[in-house]
């Protein structure tokens, strides 16, 4: 509780206690009078800080006024708030202790307030014998007594139920609101990180991969520039060729970025022909074998194809072994797609070390589709196999399936 809450109590319980107390000095029983009406009190102003504390107070005091053989009081109104307390704030145990001391009360009461009615109208001298037709009308009396109480003190009780109950359903309300909040909020980072990454993967699909073939064909025209200037004339034309076609992925990959529209780069399947041909032209000896009809797949998987082979061609430039071929192999079936690309590893183990972000890449965009893939060393050779349903199973990457990019040991030696 705060602390203002706790001085509320104890302001309301003392200003009621002075108020009956100032209206209870006239009478003759009043010391009598006075003791209950502060110990009531002091279970008023406790009734919320320790509700079972509260109820103890308010039993030992009711107990206490009927040994003094005191009637109805009026500081007996702080019972049924101590009652209404037990219910709204105690725990489970000193919510039925209340229960219980309300069926228990009434019965106590009930009987007490019989007997004394009987006692001042008769006296300890007429027995119960004399008086057949009083001694029923007097049982009534102290059933009516019993249910009259018993109403004082439960529906306090029950009220405070309503209380806790209601109380109990705002916060399941509130905590939910909150967990859906929070949820939104986790989807969210989930798709900006999803986004993130789709867009350096993409943004690394194209550039290394550009930039792979830039690096070669400008190192070649460097050499061939004294010794046939045809040859050097060609590199240079390859080498615009691949800036522009770069240059321009890029642009529309940053135009459906900036206005949420557009199309981002998507190569298709018949685009590995030039593929292979660009990567022929800077000396890496390719050798592809196909299987099947890819003419039915869809744009996602003829992208993923795309970029896989694409992004396992430029390791296997940069990280194999030079002058050795690379082997490709695409199997095209009605419900799956196989990727195999084998290539030999660079013996001094040195030669275009890499940061793994292709090898990451690869596997997000197998992953996307629903499939799977495996790269590693096999021997002397480096194998990338990749196996994926023919229509994507999902268009986002599952929950803690994405990779962060970083420094990793999968490219230092071979794609």
């Amino acid at each position: 509780m705060l602390r203002s809450q706790i001085l509320f109590d104890v302001i309301v319980a003392g200003s009621l206690t002075l108020i009956i107390v100032l209206g209870e000095f006239q009478r003759v029983d009043a010391v009598q009078a006075l003791i209950v009406a502060v110990g009531l009190g002091g279970a008023l102003a406790l009734r919320r800080l320790s509700p079972a504390l509260a109820l103890v107070i308010a039993w030992v005091f009711a107990l206490a006024q009927m040994v003094m053989g005191l009637g109805v009081e009026l500081a007996d109104l702080f019972i049924p708030a101590v009652m209404f307390t037990t219910s709204a704030y105690g725990t489970n145990r000193v919510r039925w202790w209340g229960l219980t001391s309300a069926f228990v009360g009434a019965v106590v009461a009930g009987a007490y307030l019989g007997v004394q009615e009987y006692l001042v109208r008769y006296g300890l001298d007429g027995p119960f014998s004399s008086y057949p037709t009083q001694l029923v009308r007097e049982v009534v009396q102290m059933i009516a007594y019993l249910v009259v109480v018993l109403a004082i003190l439960l529906l306090p009780w029950l009220g405070g139920l309503v209380v806790r109950v209601r109380r109990s359903a705002r916060m399941s309300r509130e905590a939910q609101l909150l967990a859906e909040r929070d949820a939104a909020r986790a989807d969210r980072a989930v798709a900006v990180e999803q986004e993130r990454v789709r867009i350096a993967r993409d943004m690394h699909d194209i550039v290394a991969h550009s930039l792979a073939v830039v690096i070669a064909q400008s190192d070649g025209a460097r050499y061939a520039l004294k010794a046939d200037p045809s040859v050097a004339d060609q590199a240079l034309t390859t080498i615009s060729s691949t800036a522009r076609r770069a240059l321009g992925d890029v642009r529309e990959l940053l135009g459906a970025l900036r206005h949420e529209q557009g199309n981002a780069p998507t190569p298709e399947i018949d685009d590995i022909e030039r593929l292979v041909d660009e990567m022929r032209s800077v000396g890496l000896d390719v050798r592809v074998e196909r299987e099947g009809d890819p003419s039915g797949l869809p744009t996602t998987t003829q992208l993923a194809v795309y970029r896989i082979v694409q992004e396992s061609l430029t390791n296997a430039y940069k990280h194999g072994e030079p002058g050795t071929p690379v082997h490709a192999s695409l199997t095209y079936r009605p419900d799956t797609v196989e990727i195999d690309v084998v290539n030999r590893r660079a013996d001094d183990g040195v030669r275009g070390p890499g940061t793994g972000h292709g090898l990451v890449g690869m596997r997000e965009r197998a992953t996307m589709t629903g499939g799977s893939m495996t790269a590693g060393p096999r021997g002397d050779d480096f194998r990338v196999a990749v196996r994926m349903p023919s229509v994507p199973a999902s268009g986002q990457v599952p929950r803690g399936r994405i990779t962060p990019p970083g420094p990793t040991n999968q490219e230092p030696t071979a794609p």
